[in-house]
């Protein structure tokens, strides 16, 4: 019962600080209705430590009680864990009030040994098998069924199709996933048992790829349209709006350095951000600075300009993150920040911003 009254006190104060003031909408994503911000989930697949499991499903519902409805989970957050606690918060939430997203191209081996060098600090004692086939996908999406006790998926991405995932496999990798996966989410949407069918990855270049060989609704983009670079601006995003694909941003802090700024140990990439880096950083959190405005502030103000984007997807694990995540959606962000960046050379002199 303490858990439950716990709980209460903290939905009451998310449902204060942010529901009176109504969180953004987002862009459509093939006829749903996100908000401007989604839950990103591999952090509860304990990413980078062990997380409490009480406090990881209250952090779902805290984020869905302050307006979120994108839930963007994987089978590979914690092997599986990640699912398993999201599908566990949400059976308190009536279903339709949430859109969930997940992920093809690794199913669970049950029953095997867990092997080194999955890349989180727990999760599940479950394997990991890369499988872009047409049957892997399906078994996939079978499995996050179950994890996430639900009988349908909203937004079903092909995961992790890049040079930063498989390297000089790539290309094969690519190949399989059209010939099967993409197959299987045709299929699965035209049932109805998803609404939007996309792909998730780190690289606007393969984001262009599979926009040209497929008819997707969604991408998932991480890393490579923030403050700090606009890889995907000249071809990526002006294609996904002539294609009408949405565009989900994920890593939009460049896994770090944008949130706590350029200070020694600063990640960027998920490794120790290079001098170079460590100075662009400094120098847009100066140009920051002189107009009253935090860096993460500045980072998902200018994300969110762009039209392409449909919803920036942020990770939290506890509550608290989550209030801290809004409020800094919530505080305006003057337009002379950025004609101050653009002039500095910090912003691509292209790149649309926030309207005052």
């Amino acid at each position: 019962m303490e858990t439950v009254s716990s709980f209460e006190r903290i939905i009451d104060v998310e449902r204060r600080c942010f529901l009176s003031g109504a969180l953004p909408k987002g862009r459509p994503i093939a006829g749903l209705s996100p908000s401007l911000i989604g839950f990103g989930g591999a952090p509860l697949g304990d990413l980078y430590v062990h997380l409490d499991e009480v406090t990881a499903q209250d952090t779902v519902r805290a984020a869905v009680a302050a307006g979120i409805n994108l839930v963007d989970t994987s089978p590979l957050y914690g092997h599986g864990l990640s699912e398993h606690r999201i599908g566990a918060a949400l059976r308190s939430v009536p279903r339709h009030s949430v859109m969930v997203s997940t992920k093809v191209g690794r199913w669970m081996a049950a029953g095997q040994p867990k092997r080194d060098g999955s890349g989180y600090a727990g999760g599940l004692p479950h394997p990991a098998v890369i499988d872009y086939s047409y049957d892997g996908a399906m078994r996939s999406f079978e499995q996050s069924l179950l994890r996430l006790g639900t009988d349908h998926i909203d937004i079903l991405l092909i995961h992790d199709v890049d040079v930063w995932t498989h390297g000089d496999r790539m290309e094969q990798r690519f190949a399989e996933a059209m010939d099967g996966a993409y197959r299987a989410l045709e299929k699965l949407r035209a049932s109805g048992a998803v609404k939007a069918i996309g792909v998730g990855v780190n690289e606007a270049e393969m984001c262009v790829r599979f926009a040209r060989s497929g008819d997707f609704d969604v991408m998932m983009l991480a890393g490579r349209y923030s403050l700090l670079e606009q890889g995907a601006l000249p071809e990526f995003l002006p294609l996904a709006l002539e294609k009408k694909i949405a565009v989900m941003l994920a890593g939009v802090f460049n896994s770090g350095i944008l949130a706590t700024g350029a200070k020694p140990g600063a990640f960027y990439n998920y490794k120790p951000a290079p001098p170079e880096i460590l100075a662009r950083v400094a120098r847009i959190e100066a140009a920051c600075a002189v107009h009253g405005v935090a860096l993460p502030q500045a980072a998902l103000a200018f994300c969110a300009a762009h039209p392409a984007v449909a919803t920036i997807v942020l990770g939290a694990v506890t509550p608290q993150e989550v209030a801290r995540n809004l409020d800094l959606v919530a505080r305006p962000v003057p337009a002379a920040l950025w004609s101050d960046l653009k002039v500095q050379g910090l912003l691509a002199e292209a790149a649309p911003v926030p309207a005052g």
